[in-house]
């Protein structure tokens, strides 16, 4: 590119707002810049640069560096280096592509109108694909651990287009497209659960692939400072869209990439300029404010927005014609030339003065017209991934310029409505066929038939040499790891907790005592990843700091304040806890990259993931769906858990609704243990069903910060009877002489148990009435089970019958469920109670007060439970309704009076 220290300058002064006093003194000082980088180079003129600004700073002087560069390509044209691959079958490839990704989109909407789908995306990105795909994306092999590549998921017709050519699908996939029930379908968007040997990472809900895409950049370096896997070389590459950016997902983590050096992060974002129903920027440009805002984050950016036809241009333009154009330019009136022919880009954008008129006298409309942006240009693109590849020390973002629907016409080539469009009628195809030169008939376009050419044909030729040079095919999926893993026997880290002589704790303690002592198991303790958001501390774990290392690529570079200590902060480029600060995103993100560490890198590794409860599903949910979607392997682990255990922190820490949202995530285990045994039971059995037995399931568990005696498992041991209804749901905790004489099942779980047990001793006590106490570890694992006999009754003879079903058949009297969540928990398995069930949760607000107060409060205390209890007795006729009324009187819990908990 020519001198363009003019147009430049004025493109800057416009930008801030500044007129320029002086116009001789400024070309003076821009000469003798231009000098230094003549005569000397740009390493030279850069330290000047920097060096003035600094003694600018330091005599008062406010620097006002624009933070965006000219609205150009960051790559001049004599830095770029020759294309390696053959264009003109690149070329036909990308045309077979984009032909094949349309017509399966157009057929299934031909067929079934509301099967949906998108074209316009994928017409954008098509270039932005093929480049990484001929040229950059290493698959997994003996030689390299393969790349990761999170793709953009309206552009998922293109991936399935090229699995196509390389023979893993075949026309009946591709018929099958978004009709995944009968058949071999296809699902809309990149998602591992429903094709668990293709899609590696799903991206379908915006925002979740930059946040798991650099926290999976950050993993790799940890196993590799670790010293369990060498990760050097391999890359992790984000396909993105510029619409995208706006979720606070998308940019939530980029200053941790910088930070953490992650130099094998590299972000290409699809800058079509357009979102789903208009511009992303209509008033503005959003590539100079994700410019801005990747420079500030400490990214490398690389700009490609202007194809190879532009050069000529820009050489030609000796004033900065173009540039001072572009600063003028929005980009809603970008789209708008997008969308128009080159005619109309001739009279409006060429023809606003003469300058720019001049640059275009000679060429002809259809030049014009062919004038692309740098996202469709394969040389521009690739000189942009290989500088992205060799540049070091910070994370890179290529920012390339596309058009949506590139390629679509005049009714969908950057029209408003392009997202939506999802057909096209003859002609469009027909012009579409020809604007790509496919050797198709009108008769094909017209039967919308997919193109393949002859295997021996020169494209599939080039096209499996390329991969096979690159080390295979991707996407491709591991679904098992190559070895599993047998945990340690429970007796060798749990013992304490099954036999605990009545010692009091509580289960966060518990768990965390479980936790050190696994971590320093032989085998298993190295792949046990703690991750924490920045409650360690709360949660008792700072033990570990010193035990093993908080992780931090840079080491301790600092003398922590509490050195001192036995339990000082400690930092280490070894270490094993994942500290996070505050951010939930970006735990779960790691929590994720570990638990999906057996299939990006046949590596199983064991992750627990400590948290307030409250802040993990509601706040994060989506995250965690994600996970589920991605068949991820590990323990979340919901701390302070329930509504009245954090007595203090009141509405905003107080959960009463994780078990309800976990409840609804499939291949969620989700348990509320009472107590330690139950604990240490649900770790083992979840360690064997994930590292041994290789289940695509994960375990949410919630444990509470509450004291109490905790008792031992019954006889001492886990027997098999005991640790059945652990892990099933429910068994009965009390089974003493009496218990067959109870005229009352009582069901406890987590936080409110020992309210249970305390009621049961206060009816006898005081109403001369037996209770039996059973503990609900999992009111979900009982309505699953449930639920399941109830579809068989359906369809066979011999449905079986729901465990709780069977549990409580020997037992009489009603059932009276308590629970520290809302009611809708233990509603969950009524349909599967054989007798009349009353339910009490914690629904409403949560309150700042003792534990005792707010279990009084929401009705969910030991008076609670009696009155409860008493109630059903009397409905049932089991006892006069008088002393239903005495003991609303001695208890002085009459409140007919006042609102329910829920209302206030």
């Amino acid at each position: 590119m020519t001198d363009l220290s003019s147009g430049t300058s004025q493109l800057l002064s416009l930008a801030r707002g500044r007129e320029d006093t002086d116009p001789g003194e400024t070309a003076e000082w821009l000469e003798a810049l231009d000098a230094v980088v003549a005569h000397v180079g740009k390493e030279r003129a850069q330290y000047l640069f920097d060096r003035l600004a600094e003694h600018a700073l330091s005599v008062g002087v406010e620097s006002a560096r624009a933070r965006a560069t000219p609205y150009a390509n960051t790559i001049a044209v004599g830095n770029q280096p020759p294309y390696p691959g053959n264009l003109d079958i690149e070329e036909k490839l990308a045309a077979v592509l984009r032909w094949n990704a349309l017509a399966m989109v157009v057929r299934a909407n031909r067929a079934y109108g509301e099967l949906g789908g998108h074209i316009a995306s994928y017409a954008s990105a098509a270039d932005l694909f093929e480049v990484g795909f001929n040229h950059f994306f290493r698959a997994a092999g003996d030689d390299h651990g393969g790349d990761l590549v999170y793709f953009q998921p309206h552009s998922s017709p293109g991936v399935y287009a090229r699995a196509f050519l390389e023979s893993f699908l075949d026309e009946d996939h591709l018929r099958h497209y978004r009709r995944e029930i009968a058949g071999p379908g296809l699902c809309s968007y990149p998602h591992p659960w429903l094709m668990p040997d293709f899609w590696q990472f799903p991206t379908g809900s915006m925002g979740i692939g930059p946040i798991n895409s650099i926290y999976q950049a950050r993993f790799m370096r940890y196993l590799q400072n670790r010293g369990l896997k060498q990760t050097e070389g391999r890359k992790v590459w984000g396909f993105f869209g510029d619409g995208e950016m706006d979720e606070p997902e998308s940019i939530g983590a980029l200053s941790l990439a910088s930070r953490e050096r992650l130099d094998n992060l590299v972000f290409v974002i699809n800058c079509n300029l357009q979102r789903l129903d208009g511009p992303v920027r209509s008033n503005g440009r959003i590539v100079d404010e994700l410019e801005a805002q990747f420079t500030g984050a400490g990214w490398n950016v690389i700009k490609v927005l202007w194809g190879s036809d532009w050069d000529a241009l820009f050489a030609r333009d000796r004033t900065g014609a173009l540039l001072r154009a572009f600063a003028h330019t929005v980009d809603g009136q970008f789209q708008t030339f997008s969308a128009n022919d080159g005619r109309y880009n001739r009279e409006r954008f060429f023809g606003q003065n003469p300058e720019l008129a001049a640059l275009v006298a000679h060429m002809s409309d259809e030049d014009i017209d062919r004038l692309r942006r740098g996202g469709h240009d394969v040389r521009k693109l690739h000189a942009a991934y290989a500088k992205a590849l060799a540049h070091k020390g910070h994370p890179t973002v290529i920012l390339a310029k596309t058009m949506k629907g590139f390629g679509m016409g005049t009714v969908g080539q950057g029209r408003m409505t392009t997202h939506q469009q999802k057909k096209l009628d003859l002609d469009d195809l027909k012009a579409f066929r020809d604007r790509f030169r496919l050797p198709l008939s009108d008769a094909d376009v017209e039967q919308l038939k997919f193109y393949k050419p002859a295997d021996d044909a020169p494209e599939m030729r080039y096209l499996r040499e390329r991969r096979a040079a690159l080390g295979g095919y991707l996407p491709r999926r591991r679904a098992r790891a190559s070895q599993s893993l047998v945990p340690p026997a429970l007796e060798t880290w749990a013992q304490f907790a099954i036999d605990t002589a009545g010692k009091e704790m509580s289960t966060t303690m518990a768990f965390v005592r479980m936790l050190g002592s696994l971590m320093k198991d032989a085998t298993l303790g190295q792949r046990i990843v703690p991750v924490v958001a920045d409650e360690a501390r709360t949660f008792g774990m700072a033990n570990l700091f010193r035990q093993v290392g908080i992780y931090s690529p840079l080491g301790q570079l600092y003398e922590p304040e509490d050195m001192g200590s036995m339990l000082y902060y400690r930092e280490d480029t070894r270490g094993q806890i994942l500290e996070e600060g505050i951010s939930e995103a970006g735990a779960i993100s790691s929590w994720i990259a570990a638990a999906t560490s057996y299939s990006v890198h046949d590596l199983p590794m064991l992750p627990f993931y400590i948290y307030y409860s409250m802040f993990g599903f509601q706040r994060i949910g989506d995250l965690i769906f994600a996970a589920a979607d991605q068949r991820s392997r590990g323990f979340l682990i919901g701390a302070t858990a329930g509504r009245t255990t954090l007595g203090g922190e009141g509405l905003q820490h107080q959960d009463g609704t994780s078990h309800l949202t976990a409840s609804t995530i499939p291949n969620c285990r989700a348990y509320d243990p009472a107590f330690a045994y139950e604990v240490a039971a649900i770790v083992d059995e979840g360690m064997q069903a994930m590292m041994q037995r290789q289940e695509d399931v994960f375990y949410y568990i919630t444990v509470g910060n509450e004291n109490y005696a905790q008792p031992s498992a019954p006889g001492k041991t886990l027997d098999a009877s005991t640790r059945e209804g652990i892990l099933r749901g429910i068994y009965r905790i009390q089974d003493d002489a009496a218990a067959p004489a109870a005229q009352v099942q009582l069901l406890g779980s987590g936080a409110i148990m020992n309210e249970a047990i305390a009621a049961r001793a206060m009816l006898k006590a005081d109403w001369n009435i037996d209770a039996a106490v059973w503990s609900v570890t999992s009111y979900t694992e009982l309505h699953r089970d449930g639920a399941a006999c109830e579809r068989l009754s359906r369809l066979a003879d011999d449905s079986g019958t729901p465990y709780v079903t069977q549990a409580l058949e020997g037992s009489r009297g009603p059932v009276i469920a308590a629970t520290d969540y809302v009611r809708a928990v233990p509603e969950l398995i009524r349909a599967y109670v054989p007798r009349r069930y009353v339910t009490l949760g914690t629904d409403g607000f949560g309150r700042s007060d003792t534990r005792q107060s707010l279990r009084a409060f929401f009705e969910v205390d030991r008076v609670a439970i009696v009155l409860a209890a008493l109630k059903a007795l009397a409905d049932d006729g089991a006892i006069p309704r008088a002393l239903l009324a005495d003991a609303r009187a001695k208890y002085a819990r009459d409140h007919a009076e006042r609102d329910a908990p829920w209302t206030r």
